[in-house]
């Protein structure tokens, strides 16, 4: 039998997505597929603006998140590395910038 991994935010989400919000922000959206996803993707001592930091290098207090528990949604938006269009923009839709998100392995019970 072949050996999984660790369940990951992807895996408790209908869809994790990036994308610009303007030139000088990304946007990621988390849409969980229940409320016992959603409990996961909102609960502060997991997902948090520190977490965020971390994946993707950002300062901390630059973080923006907003938790919705109506629409079992967490987005999180946050300034860009560049500009988008910039010389050194790799990225300038910000399609891809949600992976390290969808590939955070969530707490076991």
């Amino acid at each position: 039998m072949a050996e999984t991994g660790p369940t990951t935010l992807g895996d408790l989400a209908f869809e994790v997505r990036s994308k610009n919000a303007g030139p000088f922000w990304v946007t990621m959206e988390l849409f969980m597929r229940d409320a016992r996803g959603y409990a996961v993707a909102a609960d502060e001592s997991f997902l948090d603006e520190r977490t965020v930091a971390r994946l993707y290098g950002v300062e901390e207090s630059s973080i923006q998140m907003f938790r919705i528990p109506s629409l079992n949604v967490v987005k999180i938006s946050f300034p860009r590395p560049v500009s988008q269009g910039s010389l050194h923009d790799r990225d300038i839709h910000s399609g891809q910038q949600h992976v390290p998100l969808a590939l955070l392995p969530v707490p076991t019970d």
